[in-house]
């Protein structure tokens, strides 16, 4: 005969087994659903499924030149510390983050996007500075940088992801990331600043050699010398690369120039002759060389399909400036045409040759 109390005991005991298989179900769906749900939200930047806009440091700012553990060839930084937020995060951690700079020097406030490799959080490294590499867009090059939010073709290409490949092939130099706008307003109408002080406008050019360098400088550690400082562009922004470097050979001394023109040719230097000769890559080069130096490395880049009088340009800049401090080396792409893809995919070469010119970090003894 069966004890009623057991039966009814044995029943509960089914009746709980069966709440709990139908949790563990629901609690498996909803785990099921939130994986399937997580890269949509995150596409899409829906909190709590994405990190965008959260505060990025990127170590204590503040130090100075002569702050503790940095080693001789190396600034600290300075301060004081940007308030950056993150744009992206890359699947090794490290972040693409930004901030609006309010120059000093230049009075002009705009946006910079910044990186850092993995290895400039290596303990090892922690007393060395790293090179700095300032990467201008060509286009518009208003509130956005391509350098820094696109990713190219369909390997989904990007120059930071690209960096860090080449560094550990021993092709590139880890490089901080600076990316900032390059004009202050859309270039429509035939507008655009060819990245200089022009009488009467924005003055773009100190803003790209004064306070984009002086934000990495209060907020990373830099090297001290112009060995570890860098440019790199396309269309205009390689405009702005390669004047840069020959305006400034003291601050800066590599560049990528990728499809440049060689010579400034905003509408906006209209009545300000002198002004637009001082922004003159050729009249730049032939006073370098007058004066026997300092040397710098431009390094050209161009698609085989590009424009043909700016090829001719650049074939006509490097025979007759390439000499003497002055040292060029150019690459044609096959079936290259206009577009930062097209320069991202080829740019392993120019990279480790300018890298192999500059300083980078050292580890500690």
């Amino acid at each position: 005969m069966t004890n009623p109390s057991t039966g009814a005991y044995q029943s509960r005991g089914r009746n709980r087994a069966r709440r709990a298989r139908r949790w563990l179900v629901a609690v498996a769906s909803v785990a099921t659903l939130g994986l399937i749900a997580w890269p949509v939200m995150s596409y899409y930047e829906i909190p709590p499924f994405t990190d965008k806009g959260d505060p990025v440091s990127y170590g204590q700012a503040g130090g100075g030149e002569g702050g503790k553990g940095g080693n001789a060839k190396t600034l600290m930084p300075t301060g004081p510390q940007a308030d950056f937020k993150n744009a992206k995060t890359l699947g090794d951690g490290t972040h693409v983050s930004v901030v609006k700079l309010d120059g000093k020097k230049s009075g002009f406030s705009g946006k910079v996007w910044v990186w850092a490799p993995k290895e400039y959080g290596d303990p090892k490294y922690a007393s060395s500075g790293f090179p700095v590499m300032v990467a201008l867009p060509g286009g518009p090059g208003n509130d956005s940088n391509y350098w820094a939010l696109g990713e190219f073709g369909p390997d989904k290409l990007s120059l930071e992801k690209s960096i860090s490949k080449w560094y550990q092939e021993n092709k590139s130099k880890p490089f901080l990331l600076a990316m900032p706008i390059l004009n202050p307003g859309p270039d429509d109408k035939g507008i655009y600043w060819d990245a200089s002080d022009i009488p009467g406008q924005q003055k773009m050019g100190t803003w790209l050699t004064e306070d984009v360098p002086d934000l990495m400088k209060a907020n990373f550690r830099t090297i001290k010398s112009r060995d570890g400082w860098s440019y790199m562009g396309s269309s205009t922004g390689g405009f702005a690369s390669l004047k840069s470097v020959l305006k400034h050979p003291d601050k800066f001394k590599t560049a990528i120039a990728n499809g440049p023109d060689v010579v400034p040719d905003s509408p906006l230097w209209r009545g300000h002759e002198k002004e637009k000769a001082e922004n003159n890559p050729e009249v730049l080069a032939k006073q370098l060389a007058a004066a026997k130096g300092p040397d710098v490395y431009i390094a050209f880049q161009y698609g085989s399909k590009e424009n043909a009088k700016m090829i001719a340009d650049v074939k006509k800049f490097t025979a007759t400036y390439g000499k003497g401090p002055v040292h060029t080396k150019t690459w044609e792409i096959p079936g290259g045409t206009h577009n930062g893809a097209t320069y991202l995919k080829n740019m392993e070469d120019p990279m480790k040759w300018i890298s192999d010119q500059m300083e980078g970090p050292t580890p500690s003894s």
